[in-house]
Protein backbone atom coordinates (compact mmCIF):
# COMPACT_ATOMS: atom_id res chain seq x y z
CA UNK A 1 0.00 0.00 0.00
CA UNK A 2 1.73 3.40 -1.22
CA UNK A 3 2.44 6.03 1.89
CA UNK A 4 -0.71 8.39 2.27
CA UNK A 5 0.05 11.81 3.90
CA UNK A 6 0.99 10.08 6.89
CA UNK A 7 2.71 6.92 5.52
CA UNK A 8 6.27 8.76 5.28
CA UNK A 9 5.97 9.72 8.90
CA UNK A 10 4.56 6.07 10.37
CA UNK A 11 7.32 4.47 8.18
CA UNK A 12 10.00 6.69 9.89
CA UNK A 13 8.24 6.03 13.01
CA UNK A 14 8.52 1.52 12.48
CA UNK A 15 12.10 2.44 11.82
CA UNK A 16 12.55 3.94 15.74
CA UNK A 17 10.52 1.24 17.24
CA UNK A 18 13.08 -1.39 15.50
CA UNK A 19 16.22 1.07 16.80
CA UNK A 20 15.04 1.08 20.16
CA UNK A 21 14.32 -2.44 20.75
CA UNK A 22 16.87 -4.77 21.96
CA UNK A 23 19.16 -6.28 20.45
CA UNK A 24 18.52 -10.32 21.36
CA UNK A 25 14.56 -8.99 20.10
CA UNK A 26 15.83 -7.46 16.84
CA UNK A 27 18.15 -10.75 16.34
CA UNK A 28 15.63 -13.17 16.82
CA UNK A 29 12.61 -11.95 15.12
CA UNK A 30 14.90 -11.18 12.25
CA UNK A 31 16.01 -14.77 12.07
CA UNK A 32 12.28 -15.79 12.22
CA UNK A 33 11.44 -13.93 9.56
CA UNK A 34 14.50 -14.87 7.15
CA UNK A 35 13.13 -18.47 8.02
CA UNK A 36 9.08 -17.74 7.33
CA UNK A 37 10.77 -15.48 4.12
CA UNK A 38 7.73 -12.85 4.95
CA UNK A 39 6.40 -11.35 7.55
CA UNK A 40 4.35 -11.59 10.34
CA UNK A 41 0.47 -11.61 9.48
CA UNK A 42 -1.98 -11.67 12.02
CA UNK A 43 -2.39 -15.32 12.50
CA UNK A 44 1.01 -15.55 12.93
CA UNK A 45 1.12 -13.76 16.14
CA UNK A 46 -0.97 -14.97 19.11
CA UNK A 47 -2.98 -12.51 21.44
CA UNK A 48 -3.29 -14.19 25.12
CA UNK A 49 -6.59 -12.53 26.58
CA UNK A 50 -5.99 -11.28 30.06
CA UNK A 51 -8.69 -13.65 31.83
CA UNK A 52 -6.88 -17.14 30.80
CA UNK A 53 -3.23 -15.08 31.74
CA UNK A 54 -4.31 -14.15 35.03
CA UNK A 55 -6.08 -17.86 35.95
CA UNK A 56 -2.81 -19.75 34.12
CA UNK A 57 -0.57 -17.42 36.43
CA UNK A 58 -3.05 -17.92 39.67
CA UNK A 59 -3.62 -21.57 39.07
CA UNK A 60 0.49 -22.11 39.15
CA UNK A 61 1.46 -20.17 41.36
CA UNK A 62 -0.94 -21.64 43.94
CA UNK A 63 0.43 -24.86 43.08
CA UNK A 64 3.98 -23.25 44.46
CA UNK A 65 2.41 -21.92 47.31
CA UNK A 66 1.11 -25.14 48.56
CA UNK A 67 4.25 -27.17 48.37
CA UNK A 68 6.35 -24.57 50.25
CA UNK A 69 4.20 -23.59 52.56
CA UNK A 70 4.69 -27.55 53.41
CA UNK A 71 8.52 -27.22 53.03
CA UNK A 72 8.56 -24.02 55.26
CA UNK A 73 6.26 -26.01 57.91
CA UNK A 74 8.88 -28.65 57.60
CA UNK A 75 12.05 -26.53 57.81
CA UNK A 76 10.72 -24.62 60.95
CA UNK A 77 9.67 -28.19 62.68
CA UNK A 78 13.23 -29.93 61.81
CA UNK A 79 14.02 -29.84 65.20
CA UNK A 80 10.63 -31.00 66.35
CA UNK A 81 9.68 -33.94 63.89
CA UNK A 82 13.33 -35.39 64.85
CA UNK A 83 12.27 -35.71 68.72
CA UNK A 84 8.72 -37.55 67.26
CA UNK A 85 10.42 -39.93 65.03
CA UNK A 86 14.04 -40.38 65.95
CA UNK A 87 13.62 -39.90 70.01
CA UNK A 88 16.80 -42.73 70.86
CA UNK A 89 19.26 -40.25 69.10
CA UNK A 90 21.66 -37.69 70.29
CA UNK A 91 19.63 -34.09 69.75
CA UNK A 92 22.56 -33.18 66.51
CA UNK A 93 21.78 -37.21 65.32
CA UNK A 94 18.13 -36.24 65.52
CA UNK A 95 18.87 -32.97 63.28
CA UNK A 96 20.76 -34.59 61.46
CA UNK A 97 18.39 -37.90 60.68
CA UNK A 98 15.35 -35.07 59.87
CA UNK A 99 16.78 -33.28 57.28
CA UNK A 100 17.81 -36.80 55.67
CA UNK A 101 14.49 -37.46 55.57
CA UNK A 102 14.12 -33.61 54.13
CA UNK A 103 16.97 -34.80 51.92
CA UNK A 104 15.60 -38.21 50.66
CA UNK A 105 12.43 -36.55 48.71
CA UNK A 106 14.83 -34.88 46.16
CA UNK A 107 16.17 -37.97 45.58
CA UNK A 108 12.96 -39.29 43.60
CA UNK A 109 12.36 -35.66 41.95
CA UNK A 110 14.39 -36.21 39.05
CA UNK A 111 12.57 -39.59 38.51
CA UNK A 112 9.36 -37.32 38.92
CA UNK A 113 10.49 -35.43 36.21
CA UNK A 114 11.36 -38.02 34.03
CA UNK A 115 7.69 -39.62 34.38
CA UNK A 116 5.80 -36.23 34.46
CA UNK A 117 7.90 -34.62 32.15
CA UNK A 118 7.38 -36.41 28.51
CA UNK A 119 3.93 -37.27 29.76
CA UNK A 120 3.42 -32.84 30.10
CA UNK A 121 5.03 -32.61 25.89
CA UNK A 122 2.54 -35.60 24.96
CA UNK A 123 -0.72 -35.24 26.90
CA UNK A 124 -0.39 -31.40 27.54
CA UNK A 125 0.64 -29.49 30.31
CA UNK A 126 -2.82 -29.27 32.34
CA UNK A 127 -3.29 -32.27 33.30
CA UNK A 128 -0.11 -33.16 34.18
CA UNK A 129 -0.10 -29.94 36.78
CA UNK A 130 -3.34 -31.59 37.76
CA UNK A 131 -1.65 -34.50 38.86
CA UNK A 132 0.98 -33.91 40.47
CA UNK A 133 -1.38 -31.17 42.73
CA UNK A 134 -3.10 -34.20 43.69
CA UNK A 135 -0.16 -36.07 44.87
CA UNK A 136 1.40 -33.59 46.38
CA UNK A 137 -1.33 -32.82 48.80
CA UNK A 138 -2.22 -36.41 49.89
CA UNK A 139 1.80 -36.64 50.55
CA UNK A 140 1.71 -33.71 52.92
CA UNK A 141 -1.61 -34.63 54.51
CA UNK A 142 -0.09 -37.69 55.15
CA UNK A 143 2.69 -36.73 57.54
CA UNK A 144 0.28 -34.93 59.56
CA UNK A 145 -1.61 -38.90 60.26
CA UNK A 146 1.93 -40.60 61.04
CA UNK A 147 2.19 -41.72 64.61
CA UNK A 148 4.75 -41.27 66.35
CA UNK A 149 7.27 -43.34 67.16
CA UNK A 150 6.88 -43.76 70.63
CA UNK A 151 3.43 -45.48 68.81
CA UNK A 152 4.18 -47.62 66.18
CA UNK A 153 8.36 -47.53 66.60
CA UNK A 154 10.55 -47.84 63.58
CA UNK A 155 7.45 -48.07 61.69
CA UNK A 156 6.94 -43.85 62.14
CA UNK A 157 10.07 -43.03 60.28
CA UNK A 158 9.65 -45.61 57.73
CA UNK A 159 6.15 -43.65 56.58
CA UNK A 160 7.50 -40.41 56.79
CA UNK A 161 9.98 -41.36 54.27
CA UNK A 162 7.83 -42.60 52.25
CA UNK A 163 5.31 -39.79 52.54
CA UNK A 164 8.37 -37.18 51.50
CA UNK A 165 9.14 -39.56 48.84
CA UNK A 166 5.58 -39.21 47.56
CA UNK A 167 5.72 -35.34 48.15
CA UNK A 168 9.50 -35.34 45.83
CA UNK A 169 8.21 -37.61 43.21
CA UNK A 170 5.15 -35.14 42.36
CA UNK A 171 7.56 -32.17 42.85
CA UNK A 172 9.22 -33.27 40.13
CA UNK A 173 6.85 -32.86 37.83
CA UNK A 174 5.70 -29.32 39.64
CA UNK A 175 7.94 -26.52 39.16
CA UNK A 176 9.15 -27.98 35.62
CA UNK A 177 5.42 -27.92 34.30
CA UNK A 178 4.26 -24.86 36.06
CA UNK A 179 7.15 -22.77 34.94
CA UNK A 180 6.42 -24.08 31.81
CA UNK A 181 3.02 -23.50 31.72
CA UNK A 182 3.07 -19.61 32.96
CA UNK A 183 6.16 -18.92 30.35
CA UNK A 184 4.13 -20.39 27.27
CA UNK A 185 0.72 -18.00 28.25
CA UNK A 186 2.97 -14.80 29.30
CA UNK A 187 3.37 -12.15 26.11
CA UNK A 188 6.97 -11.80 25.53
CA UNK A 189 7.27 -8.33 26.91
CA UNK A 190 5.95 -8.93 30.62
CA UNK A 191 7.50 -12.50 30.80
CA UNK A 192 9.86 -12.09 33.25
CA UNK A 193 7.61 -10.43 35.16
CA UNK A 194 4.29 -12.89 35.02
CA UNK A 195 6.83 -15.92 35.42
CA UNK A 196 8.08 -13.99 38.70
CA UNK A 197 4.66 -14.55 40.63
CA UNK A 198 4.92 -18.38 40.34
CA UNK A 199 7.83 -17.82 42.44
CA UNK A 200 6.26 -15.39 44.20
CA UNK A 201 3.91 -17.95 45.06
CA UNK A 202 6.82 -19.60 46.42
CA UNK A 203 8.13 -17.44 49.32
CA UNK A 204 4.00 -16.55 49.63
CA UNK A 205 3.64 -20.09 50.67
CA UNK A 206 7.29 -20.62 52.77
CA UNK A 207 6.40 -17.69 54.37
CA UNK A 208 2.60 -18.67 55.78
CA UNK A 209 3.84 -21.97 56.40
CA UNK A 210 6.94 -20.68 58.57
CA UNK A 211 4.43 -18.05 60.30
CA UNK A 212 1.87 -20.81 61.24
CA UNK A 213 4.85 -22.69 62.91
CA UNK A 214 5.88 -19.85 64.54
CA UNK A 215 2.41 -18.66 65.95
CA UNK A 216 1.56 -22.14 67.23
CA UNK A 217 5.36 -21.90 69.09
CA UNK A 218 4.41 -18.91 70.62
CA UNK A 219 0.93 -20.13 71.69
CA UNK A 220 1.28 -24.01 72.61
CA UNK A 221 4.15 -25.15 75.61
CA UNK A 222 6.86 -27.54 73.93
CA UNK A 223 4.95 -30.50 75.30
CA UNK A 224 1.50 -29.96 73.62
CA UNK A 225 3.78 -28.74 70.46
CA UNK A 226 5.47 -32.19 70.59
CA UNK A 227 2.66 -33.91 71.31
CA UNK A 228 0.35 -33.30 68.52
CA UNK A 229 0.51 -29.27 67.70
CA UNK A 230 3.11 -30.35 65.11
CA UNK A 231 0.81 -31.72 62.99
CA UNK A 232 -1.66 -28.73 62.24
CA UNK A 233 0.72 -27.37 59.66
CA UNK A 234 0.40 -30.50 57.80
CA UNK A 235 -3.15 -31.35 57.76
CA UNK A 236 -4.12 -27.83 56.45
CA UNK A 237 -2.74 -29.33 53.20
CA UNK A 238 -6.13 -31.37 52.56
CA UNK A 239 -8.31 -28.34 51.74
CA UNK A 240 -5.24 -26.15 50.11
CA UNK A 241 -4.95 -28.90 47.59
CA UNK A 242 -8.76 -29.40 47.08
CA UNK A 243 -8.96 -25.24 45.88
CA UNK A 244 -5.60 -26.15 43.72
CA UNK A 245 -6.70 -29.11 42.17
CA UNK A 246 -9.80 -27.11 41.18
CA UNK A 247 -8.25 -23.91 39.81
CA UNK A 248 -6.41 -26.59 38.17
CA UNK A 249 -8.90 -28.33 36.64
CA UNK A 250 -10.46 -25.03 35.03
CA UNK A 251 -7.21 -24.42 32.85
CA UNK A 252 -7.12 -24.11 29.68
CA UNK A 253 -3.97 -25.92 27.65
CA UNK A 254 -1.35 -23.60 26.55
CA UNK A 255 -1.26 -21.56 23.68
CA UNK A 256 2.24 -22.88 22.82
CA UNK A 257 1.31 -26.56 23.46
CA UNK A 258 -1.69 -26.10 21.10
CA UNK A 259 0.42 -24.32 18.06
CA UNK A 260 3.66 -25.81 18.11
CA UNK A 261 4.87 -23.94 15.08
CA UNK A 262 7.17 -26.22 13.37
CA UNK A 263 5.97 -30.34 11.98
CA UNK A 264 9.86 -31.39 12.89
CA UNK A 265 9.08 -30.39 16.64
CA UNK A 266 5.24 -32.17 15.89
CA UNK A 267 6.89 -35.28 15.30
CA UNK A 268 9.31 -34.82 18.66
CA UNK A 269 5.67 -34.55 20.34
CA UNK A 270 4.58 -37.64 19.27
CA UNK A 271 7.65 -39.77 19.98
CA UNK A 272 8.11 -42.41 22.88
CA UNK A 273 9.17 -41.01 26.11
CA UNK A 274 12.44 -42.82 26.04
CA UNK A 275 13.57 -41.60 22.90
CA UNK A 276 12.52 -37.59 23.54
CA UNK A 277 15.07 -38.09 26.73
CA UNK A 278 17.49 -39.73 24.27
CA UNK A 279 16.63 -36.65 21.90
CA UNK A 280 17.17 -33.90 24.94
CA UNK A 281 20.40 -35.48 26.18
CA UNK A 282 22.13 -36.02 22.81
CA UNK A 283 20.80 -32.56 20.79
CA UNK A 284 20.05 -30.10 24.13
CA UNK A 285 23.17 -30.64 26.60
CA UNK A 286 24.44 -27.25 26.38
CA UNK A 287 21.06 -25.82 27.70
CA UNK A 288 21.08 -28.57 29.94
CA UNK A 289 23.97 -27.78 31.45
CA UNK A 290 23.18 -24.21 31.23
CA UNK A 291 19.93 -24.84 33.16
CA UNK A 292 21.73 -26.72 36.00
CA UNK A 293 23.80 -24.37 36.72
CA UNK A 294 21.43 -21.63 37.28
CA UNK A 295 19.35 -23.81 39.00
CA UNK A 296 22.01 -24.84 41.33
CA UNK A 297 22.91 -21.49 42.05
CA UNK A 298 19.13 -20.43 43.01
CA UNK A 299 18.48 -23.30 45.46
CA UNK A 300 21.43 -23.87 46.84
CA UNK A 301 20.75 -19.88 48.06
CA UNK A 302 17.48 -21.01 48.29
CA UNK A 303 17.73 -23.58 50.67
CA UNK A 304 20.09 -22.57 52.51
CA UNK A 305 18.37 -19.06 53.68
CA UNK A 306 14.76 -20.84 53.46
CA UNK A 307 15.98 -24.97 54.82
CA UNK A 308 19.24 -24.37 56.74
CA UNK A 309 18.90 -20.86 58.49
CA UNK A 310 16.32 -20.85 60.91
CA UNK A 311 17.85 -24.58 62.45
CA UNK A 312 21.43 -22.67 62.43
CA UNK A 313 20.08 -19.87 64.62
CA UNK A 314 18.62 -22.15 67.18
CA UNK A 315 21.35 -25.35 67.16
CA UNK A 316 25.00 -23.81 65.89
CA UNK A 317 24.56 -20.02 67.12
CA UNK A 318 22.13 -20.93 70.81
CA UNK A 319 19.11 -18.61 70.06
CA UNK A 320 15.46 -19.20 70.56
CA UNK A 321 13.29 -20.63 67.89
CA UNK A 322 10.77 -17.66 68.10
CA UNK A 323 13.81 -15.22 67.36
CA UNK A 324 15.65 -17.64 64.86
CA UNK A 325 11.61 -18.07 63.29
CA UNK A 326 10.96 -14.22 63.35
CA UNK A 327 14.45 -13.17 61.62
CA UNK A 328 13.81 -15.78 58.50
CA UNK A 329 10.82 -14.94 58.23
CA UNK A 330 11.03 -11.07 57.79
CA UNK A 331 13.67 -12.17 55.13
CA UNK A 332 10.80 -14.22 53.44
CA UNK A 333 8.07 -11.60 53.57
CA UNK A 334 11.36 -9.05 51.85
CA UNK A 335 11.47 -11.36 48.90
CA UNK A 336 8.09 -11.82 48.77
CA UNK A 337 7.84 -7.45 48.40
CA UNK A 338 10.94 -7.49 45.83
CA UNK A 339 10.28 -10.35 43.92
CA UNK A 340 8.21 -9.07 40.86
CA UNK A 341 9.96 -5.94 40.93
CA UNK A 342 12.88 -7.68 39.58
CA UNK A 343 10.98 -9.47 37.37
CA UNK A 344 9.84 -6.51 35.49
CA UNK A 345 13.08 -4.98 36.02
CA UNK A 346 14.72 -8.48 34.40
CA UNK A 347 12.38 -8.01 30.99
CA UNK A 348 13.66 -4.15 30.98
CA UNK A 349 17.37 -4.84 31.23
CA UNK A 350 17.49 -8.83 30.33
CA UNK A 351 17.88 -11.81 32.44
CA UNK A 352 21.87 -11.83 32.07
CA UNK A 353 22.92 -8.63 34.23
CA UNK A 354 20.11 -9.59 36.82
CA UNK A 355 21.71 -12.91 37.44
CA UNK A 356 25.53 -11.84 36.43
CA UNK A 357 24.85 -9.10 38.97
CA UNK A 358 24.02 -10.70 41.69
CA UNK A 359 25.89 -13.99 41.93
CA UNK A 360 29.27 -11.71 42.27
CA UNK A 361 27.31 -9.78 44.99
CA UNK A 362 27.13 -13.74 46.04
CA UNK A 363 30.71 -14.07 45.93
CA UNK A 364 31.60 -11.11 47.85
CA UNK A 365 28.57 -10.75 50.81
CA UNK A 366 28.23 -14.26 51.82
CA UNK A 367 30.52 -14.09 54.43
CA UNK A 368 29.73 -10.64 55.92
CA UNK A 369 26.23 -11.62 55.56
CA UNK A 370 26.69 -14.38 58.21
CA UNK A 371 29.14 -12.66 60.51
CA UNK A 372 26.68 -10.16 60.61
CA UNK A 373 23.95 -12.70 61.18
CA UNK A 374 26.19 -14.29 63.87
CA UNK A 375 26.73 -10.71 65.93
CA UNK A 376 24.35 -10.15 68.94
CA UNK A 377 21.38 -7.46 69.15
CA UNK A 378 18.31 -6.59 66.48
CA UNK A 379 19.70 -5.34 64.18
CA UNK A 380 22.68 -6.61 62.78
CA UNK A 381 21.43 -10.47 62.02
CA UNK A 382 18.14 -8.79 59.97
CA UNK A 383 20.47 -6.62 58.10
CA UNK A 384 22.50 -10.23 57.18
CA UNK A 385 19.16 -12.00 56.24
CA UNK A 386 18.05 -9.29 54.23
CA UNK A 387 21.15 -9.05 52.28
CA UNK A 388 21.03 -12.97 51.58
CA UNK A 389 17.04 -12.94 50.75
CA UNK A 390 17.73 -9.80 48.46
CA UNK A 391 20.46 -11.93 46.34
CA UNK A 392 18.03 -14.84 46.41
CA UNK A 393 15.21 -12.90 45.49
CA UNK A 394 17.35 -11.76 42.31
CA UNK A 395 18.00 -15.67 41.18
CA UNK A 396 14.47 -16.65 41.77
CA UNK A 397 13.06 -13.55 40.21
CA UNK A 398 13.97 -14.61 36.42
CA UNK A 399 14.12 -18.25 36.68
CA UNK A 400 10.87 -19.43 35.99
CA UNK A 401 11.00 -16.96 32.65
CA UNK A 402 14.61 -17.78 31.98
CA UNK A 403 14.66 -21.63 32.81
CA UNK A 404 11.64 -22.52 29.82
CA UNK A 405 12.93 -20.45 27.03
CA UNK A 406 16.35 -22.38 26.77
CA UNK A 407 14.77 -25.36 25.36
CA UNK A 408 11.87 -26.17 22.32
CA UNK A 409 7.72 -25.96 23.19
CA UNK A 410 8.09 -29.95 22.09
CA UNK A 411 10.85 -31.04 24.89
CA UNK A 412 10.34 -28.33 27.20
CA UNK A 413 8.76 -29.91 29.86
CA UNK A 414 10.54 -33.18 29.85
CA UNK A 415 14.35 -30.74 29.11
CA UNK A 416 12.90 -28.38 32.70
CA UNK A 417 11.76 -31.80 34.49
CA UNK A 418 15.63 -33.18 33.84
CA UNK A 419 17.55 -30.08 34.12
CA UNK A 420 15.98 -28.51 37.73
CA UNK A 421 15.32 -31.87 39.24
CA UNK A 422 18.99 -33.04 39.06
CA UNK A 423 20.49 -29.82 40.01
CA UNK A 424 18.02 -29.67 43.04
CA UNK A 425 17.84 -33.21 44.30
CA UNK A 426 21.67 -32.68 43.91
CA UNK A 427 22.88 -29.40 45.05
CA UNK A 428 19.51 -27.63 46.43
CA UNK A 429 17.67 -29.93 48.90
CA UNK A 430 21.22 -31.76 50.11
CA UNK A 431 21.87 -28.01 51.45
CA UNK A 432 20.58 -28.13 54.92
CA UNK A 433 22.16 -31.92 55.25
CA UNK A 434 25.69 -31.28 54.30
CA UNK A 435 26.10 -28.02 55.48
CA UNK A 436 24.93 -29.09 59.04
CA UNK A 437 27.24 -32.03 58.57
CA UNK A 438 30.44 -29.97 57.35
CA UNK A 439 29.79 -27.56 59.95
CA UNK A 440 29.75 -30.65 62.59
CA UNK A 441 32.83 -31.89 61.31
CA UNK A 442 35.06 -29.09 60.58
CA UNK A 443 33.60 -26.71 63.67
CA UNK A 444 34.04 -23.52 61.66
CA UNK A 445 30.21 -21.85 61.75
CA UNK A 446 30.93 -19.92 58.31
CA UNK A 447 31.08 -23.31 56.34
CA UNK A 448 27.47 -22.03 54.65
CA UNK A 449 28.87 -18.45 53.54
CA UNK A 450 31.58 -20.63 51.60
CA UNK A 451 29.20 -22.97 50.22
CA UNK A 452 27.23 -20.11 49.25
CA UNK A 453 30.63 -18.52 47.19
CA UNK A 454 30.82 -21.63 45.61
CA UNK A 455 27.65 -21.54 44.57
CA UNK A 456 27.94 -17.88 43.35
CA UNK A 457 31.34 -19.25 41.30
CA UNK A 458 29.48 -21.69 39.19
CA UNK A 459 26.70 -19.50 38.61
CA UNK A 460 28.78 -16.62 37.50
CA UNK A 461 30.51 -19.21 35.00
CA UNK A 462 26.86 -19.90 33.77
CA UNK A 463 25.96 -16.92 32.92
CA UNK A 464 28.83 -16.56 30.52
CA UNK A 465 26.92 -19.35 28.51
CA UNK A 466 23.16 -18.34 29.05
CA UNK A 467 21.74 -16.47 25.82
CA UNK A 468 19.27 -13.92 26.30
CA UNK A 469 15.98 -14.27 25.91
CA UNK A 470 14.16 -11.26 27.84
CA UNK A 471 11.13 -10.21 25.14
CA UNK A 472 12.43 -13.06 22.78
CA UNK A 473 9.31 -15.25 21.79
CA UNK A 474 10.14 -19.20 23.25
CA UNK A 475 11.86 -20.81 20.94
CA UNK A 476 9.68 -22.91 18.88
CA UNK A 477 6.05 -20.86 19.90
CA UNK A 478 4.67 -18.01 18.06
CA UNK A 479 5.54 -14.23 19.39
CA UNK A 480 2.94 -13.76 21.99
CA UNK A 481 1.44 -9.87 22.79
CA UNK A 482 -0.99 -8.65 25.74
CA UNK A 483 -3.62 -6.73 22.83
CA UNK A 484 -4.69 -6.46 19.57
CA UNK A 485 -2.63 -3.28 19.70
CA UNK A 486 0.62 -4.81 20.71
CA UNK A 487 -0.26 -7.16 17.89
CA UNK A 488 -0.19 -4.39 14.84
CA UNK A 489 3.35 -2.87 16.40
CA UNK A 490 4.79 -6.46 15.89
CA UNK A 491 3.19 -7.08 12.49
CA UNK A 492 4.66 -3.70 11.56
CA UNK A 493 7.85 -3.83 13.04
CA UNK A 494 8.37 -7.21 11.58
CA UNK A 495 7.63 -5.66 7.67
CA UNK A 496 10.48 -3.25 8.52
CA UNK A 497 12.80 -5.90 9.78
CA UNK A 498 12.19 -7.91 7.00
CA UNK A 499 12.42 -5.69 4.37
CA UNK A 500 15.74 -4.71 6.53
CA UNK A 501 16.90 -8.62 6.22
CA UNK A 502 16.73 -8.75 2.67
CA UNK A 503 18.69 -5.89 1.87
CA UNK A 504 21.53 -7.38 4.14
CA UNK A 505 21.05 -11.14 2.67
CA UNK A 506 20.69 -9.25 -1.04
CA UNK A 507 17.51 -10.73 -1.71
CA UNK A 508 15.14 -8.63 -3.79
Amino acid sequence: MPDGPSGPHRTEGRRETVATMPRQVREELSRRLRRRKEAFRAEDVQIVEPPLLRRAVGASALGNCMEWFDFGVYSYLAATIGKVFFPGASPAAQLISSFATFAAAFVVRPLGGLVFGPLGDRLGRQKVLAATMIMMAVGTFAIGLIPSYSTIGIAAPVLLLIARMVQGFSTGGEYGGATTFVAEYSPDRRRGFLSSWLDFGTFVGYALGSALVTVLNLLMPDTEMLAWGWRIPFLIAGPLGAIGLYMRLKLEESPAFQQQLDEHEKSLAQQSAGGELRTIVREHWRPLLVCMGLVLLYNVTNYMVTGFLPTYQTETLNRSSSSADVLVLVGMVWIVLLITFIGRLSDRIGRRPVYGVAAAAMIVLAVPSFLLIKMQGTWPPILGVLVLSTLLACFAAPSAATLPALFPTAVRYAAMGIGFNIAVAAFGGTTPLVTQALISLTGNDLTPAFYLMLAGVIGLATVKFLPESAQVPLNGSQPMVGSREEQRELISTSEVLYRSAGRTSGAP
